[in-house]
């Protein structure tokens, strides 16, 4: 079989570039010095003028057609100054929680000053009577409301503490108000490490860093501006900024790598520079073309407040794609073979060539048991991915906030004096008094409920409430079947909703669409790589391989969400639920991430098999030629995404080991045995397409190309 067109994968040294990205790179070598002013200047105008147009980071989490939807509608139709959320207000005092009900009742009658905050419950008191308990509503929801309000709230708690009085505070806007990290710093400080250490040099090291930064500056700022236009929660920033330096450094990393390869093979400057942008530049920009498309993959779930995260992380990658293949060149340009300065002794042997004899050596291994290797890597992938049956969606509670947290102490407060329930309360809403009283009396007999508050009535009688407090925790399995127990038991215009029981609807919605939402993705990436590659198994055989990692990265999530010796670790200390956006987030995260590497991999096999035309030999120096600057940035974006775990929120701990370690399986187990062992099973048929189809698809460069 002839070997096919690489179209613009190969070096053209003449002084006339032949190619787009050829000529992209020659450009950025002679205007240089312009690209990097006018990089310089974009940031400026962003940081000055983004901000004054920039919306506020809020969502839109209703699901509607959902009883919990239905409930909280009620209560805004009918309960004016009221969200249906509140703000839990729990307090010891060892003299007895009634004697300190006047300080309580100073701290809430300043808590009504506040802006958005509505009026307190009743109080209650534990049976020991050294615990009370009130509850504030909110008159908007917490995500709507200015975060300002709950550090107001935390600043009047700490004031009425003392003197032997604890006050505490719980609730979602008690959550977003506690002072979080930010873990991209982190995740950009352990990605200098790793530079460091691969490259040996801080010229060299810092180039990916600069990109990297720029790229950040620019999409982070912009982020306000998404926030204008689509609902974007207030985590989105932190996602798509650990993804945005994560790539931005591998996809410099994969440029830088190509250029210095170059030159030690004795190219001049300019020549290094065109060919680091028509070859690896070509990578950079499928790949991240691919990922934008696995996080665009989000819309097909249907979810509003996915739409932000998934513009937030595609304007990231993007930003970070036209600057590695526009200004790093230019960067490059400047450098030039002073690329290896201010060298730091004993470091940078890893990438310091471009051949790799160890490589070389383990591919022909796998190559000679390709067999034996593809059963092997399956079965791993496979022992990885087995723990997701037990995967059971859900939010994680406040007992799983980080110790030292007003909501944690507030959380265990509530929990050992009126029972683990306490902090998660349902509200039942129904447009009749009379049937939600005869409910409540049921309600108070099922064995799952801990608590029945008394029925009140709103302003125009159209309506009523009543508190149920479960017995379990909200992010117990056993009050999920509560919730359901007690909407069989519900009649006609009776509906089941507060916080907890809209957590249970968004889980149980959005699970239903996962398989439209992974399919959607799957289809579209293996288009781009059929039109990337023109092969149909090679983008069949990189689909597989990432459901592989992803479905391993799953399963590393759903042990860590089962507590014990490894999750504690990660600071889950209990069994917790996952919230079903993870799994999509991570998927459109992860495939488009894994199809770098696949990307990276394949763009160098296919041209030895351009020069060779022989699968064996292409394959091994493929591997040889990427395994090291693969390994480089798998660690890189490992150190980044395990900055997550850093981060006070859980969800994004359990996100960040998961897609740490989808990154880690698919650099080892996938792209350095399950991928050379099939290739090597294949043959020549991993670039057999119909001629009818290559005939039909777009060609991204001119069809000849000219080989060195």
């Amino acid at each position: 079989m002839p070997a096919p067109s690489l179209a613009g994968m190969q070096t053209n040294t003449s002084s006339q570039p032949n190619g787009r990205l050829a000529r992209l790179g020659d450009l950025a070598y002679r205007r240089r010095g312009r690209l990097v002013l006018a990089w310089i200047a974009a940031l400026g105008a962003v940081l000055v003028l983004a901000p004054r147009v920039a919306g506020d980071f809020s969502s839109n989490f209703s699901f509607p057609g959902t009883e919990s939807q239905q409930a909280a509608d009620l209560v805004e139709a009918h309960f004016p100054r009221s969200s249906g959320e509140s703000v839990n207000v729990v307090w010891e005092a060892p003299g007895g929680a009634r004697a300190a009900q006047p300080r309580i009742d100073r701290f809430l009658a300043k808590a009504e000053r506040v802006k958005d905050i509505g009026r307190p419950s009743k109080p209650r008191y534990s049976r020991g009577g050294t615990i009370g308990l009130v509850q504030i509503d909110l008159e908007k929801r917490s995500i709507e409301m200015d975060v300002g309000s709950g550090k107001r709230l935390i600043e009047l708690a700490d004031e009425t503490s003392g003197n032997g009085l604890r006050v505490e505070l719980g609730g979602n806007l008690i959550q977003q108000a506690q002072e979080q990290a930010a873990p991209e710093f982190i995740g950009l400080i352990g990605g200098a490490v790793v530079l460091l250490i691969a490259f040996g040099s801080v010229v060299a090291a810092g180039l990916p860093l600069l990109v990297a930064a720029f790229g950040l500056g620019i999409s982070a700022t912009l982020m306000g501006v998404v926030a204008l236009l689509v609902d974007t929660p207030d985590f989105a920033p932190a996602v798509a900024g650990l993804i945005g330096i994560g790539v931005g450094i591998d996809y410099s990393l994969l440029i830088l790598t190509r250029f210095r390869a170059a030159l030690i093979g004795g190219a001049e400057v300019r020549d290094a520079v065109v060919e680091a942008v028509s070859t690896a530049g070509r990578s950079v920009i499928v790949a991240g073309l691919t990922v934008v498309i696995s996080m665009f993959g989000l819309f097909f779930m249907g979810v509003s407040f996915l739409y932000g995260v998934a513009l937030s992380a595609s304007l990231a990658v993007l930003v970070v794609v036209i600057a590695a293949v526009t200004l790093l060149p230019a960067l490059l340009a400047f450098a030039g073979r002073r690329v290896d300065r201010l060298h730091i002794p004993g470091l940078g042997r890893s990438l310091r060539t471009a051949d790799g004899t160890l490589a070389t050596r383990w591919s022909g291994l796998v190559q000679r048991h390709a067999a034996v290797a593809a059963v092997a890597g399956a079965v791993v992938l496979i022992a990885l991915a087995a723990p997701v049956l037990g995967l059971r969606y859900g939010f994680p509670d406040e007992g799983n906030d980080r110790q030292g947290t007003s909501t944690r102490a507030a959380y265990d407060l509530a929990s050992r004096g009126f029972g683990p329930g306490a902090s998660g309360p349902l509200l039942v809403v129904a447009e009749d008094k009379v049937g939600l009283e005869t409910f409540a009396a049921q309600a108070r007999r099922q064995p799952g409920v801990s608590y029945v508050g008394p029925v009140r009535v709103s302003p125009d009688s159209e309506a009523a409430i009543v508190s149920v407090v479960p017995k379990t925790t909200p992010q117990d399995a056993a009050t999920t079947d509560l919730v359901h127990e007690l909407r069989e038991l519900s009649g006609p215009g009776i509906y089941i909703g507060g916080l907890s029981a809209a957590v249970i609807d968004q889980s149980e919605y959005v699970a239903d669409r996962i398989p439209l939402f992974i399919g959607g993705v799957v289809v579209l990436s293996f288009l781009l790589l059929l039109f990337a590659f023109r092969a149909p198994l090679i983008a069949l055989k990189a689909g597989v391989m990432n459901l592989f990692s992803v479905g391993a990265a799953y399963g590393i999530v759903a042990l860590a969400a089962e507590g014990g010796a490894f999750g504690s670790v990660l600071g889950v200390d209990t069994d917790t639920p996952v919230p079903p956006f993870i799994p999509v987030m991570m998927f459109a995260v992860l495939f488009g991430l894994s199809m770098d590497y696949e990307v990276f991999l394949l763009s160098r096999v296919r041209e030895e098999y351009a020069r060779t035309g022989e699968t064996h030999s292409a394959v091994a120096n493929g591997l040889a030629r990427t395994a090291r600057v693969i390994t480089a940035a798998a660690a890189i974006m490992v150190v980044v995404f395990l900055a997550f775990v850093f981060s006070s929120e859980v969800f994004l701990k359990l996100m960040g080991v998961g897609m740490a370690t989808a990154i880690l399986v698919d650099a080892t187990i996938v792209r350095m045995v399950l991928v050379p062992a099939v290739m090597q099973l294949l043959g020549s048929a991993n670039w057999w397409i119909p001629k009818w189809l290559d005939r039909a698809l777009p060609r991204f460069e001119p069809k000849h190309a000219t080989t060195r």
